[in-house]
């Protein structure tokens, strides 16, 4: 898949090319001072012709956050079903949950957390029983982990570290080139089982 993609897992359609530059626009200039006619722009359209698939620039603010979580929680599914064991599947959620925030789709992840205030009620509950799922995938690699005694702390407790580790990520991890994915998931591996389980 193409670095350049703000959303990947879309097709290349007039929408998704649009979901794609209020990725980066709402990222760039906020939601508030992102225009439709800017979006318009960025794909070389009328901004008429947005209201053909979106009815508000709300909508396509949810159409963004929904696009992420849904191919995100697809990249989940994938690294839970190739790991052969808890450790082995927490690895992979840890690689794939990086992966998103730094790479491939970082535009849309920030846009969902530095945007969601400018959500209605009910497309917050929309995006949060998505959101749902994904947590879900997380808690129970997390609980099967706790039960084999890889850690004592709550799975709850536990994906809410792993989530401020993994997001605060975007801020910092660009200026050091030196370390890779790769490097960085063994890292954060290594802050939950500890050293010496990580290197079984």
């Amino acid at each position: 898949m193409p670095e350049t993609a703000a959303i990947h897992g879309i097709d290349n359609s007039p929408r998704g090319r649009l979901l794609s530059a209020a990725a980066h626009l709402f990222r760039d200039k906020g939601f508030d001072r992102t225009t439709v006619r800017d979006i318009a722009a960025a794909v070389g359209i009328q901004s008429g012709s947005i209201f053909h698939h979106f009815k508000t620039k709300e909508d396509i603010l949810y159409a963004v956050m929904e696009e992420v979580i849904r191919f995100n929680t697809e990249r989940l599914r994938q690294a839970v079903a190739t790991g052969a064991t808890p450790l082995q599947r927490l690895r992979n959620l840890v690689h794939a949950e990086l992966t998103a925030t730094v790479g491939d789709t970082r535009e849309a992840m920030v846009v969902m957390v530095t945007e969601w205030r400018c959500l209605g009620e009910d497309k917050q509950r929309r995006a949060l029983a998505l959101r749902d799922i994904y947590e879900r995938l997380w808690l129970d690699v997390l609980g099967d982990l706790r039960e084999q005694g890889a850690f004592r702390a709550d799975p709850f407790i536990m994906r809410r570290l792993l989530t401020g580790m993994i997001g605060w990520a975007p801020n910092w991890f660009d200026r050091n080139r030196s370390l890779s994915v790769e490097d960085l998931t063994d890292i954060v591996l290594a802050r939950v089982v500890g050293e010496e389980e990580h290197s079984r």
